[in-house]
């Protein structure tokens, strides 16, 4: 049992950037699915595929690489599951000046902080990535 799915999610996806692989696979869940679409909606991995085999649901991440290097220079978790990190729309974290990102959850889904700040809404900071 993984007590923090996410924090396994990108643990997965920085190690197989770093190792140069191409597909990265993982267990699957909404919030995985949603973070991996953010990923693709910012450049940052070239796509992503759900496959289920009976009950069990798998994500497959395609990274992305830039001769020869990792789009993702680095990926890590914010808010753990022993401390929840919620910020407010006037104070979301930005990630080396504007040059990563930082992935929130909120009431209207997972999305950028910087869409955040557009539309007026915090929420949980999910993970920066840059």
């Amino acid at each position: 049992m993984i007590s923090d799915p996410i924090a396994d999610m990108l643990t997965r996806v920085r190690n197989a950037s770093r190792a140069a692989h191409s597909v990265v696979e993982m267990p699957s869940s909404i919030l995985k699915v949603a973070i991996a679409d953010t990923l693709k909606r910012e450049g940052y991995i070239r796509g992503y595929e759900v496959s289920e085999d009976g009950a069990k649901r798998t994500l497959k991440v395609s990274l992305k690489y830039f001769k020869e290097e990792s789009v993702i220079a680095g990926i890590e978790r914010v808010s753990r599951s022993s401390q929840r990190v919620y910020v407010g729309h006037e104070s979301v974290p930005r990630t080396l000046g504007g040059l990563g990102i930082v992935i929130l959850s909120t009431a209207q889904g997972v999305i950028t902080g910087k869409d955040a700040r557009n539309r007026g809404v915090g929420g949980e900071v999910l993970c920066r990535v840059w």
